[in-house]
């Protein structure tokens, strides 16, 4: 056999895998690292959506008491508004 030849058979048979394998790992670690950031990522959306939906919530009950302030014809108004200012807001 030419010396050639069997250089690039000790190529292929050794240092192939070696590399292919050191690279398959870069690939798994850089795959778990960035399914971990996703994660992480899709908490962060979920904290705020909730963050959200609470302040919604709040806002809709204010405009609720407003609506039914202003449809009811016997309260007093302004002692409401007034008291509706000095209520604590979540």
């Amino acid at each position: 056999m030419d010396a050639d030849v069997v250089l690039a058979l000790v190529f292929m048979l050794v240092v192939v895998p070696i590399v292919l394998g050191i690279g398959s790992d870069v690939y798994k670690r850089r795959l778990a690292f960035r399914e971990r950031e996703l994660e992480l990522l899709s908490r962060q959306t979920a904290e705020k959506a909730a963050q959200y939906a609470a302040q919604a919530e709040r806002l809709e009950q204010r405009v609720r008491v407003l609506e039914r302030i202003a449809s009811d014809s016997k309260s007093d108004l302004a002692l409401q508004i007034e008291n509706l200012r000095s209520a604590k807001v979540n």
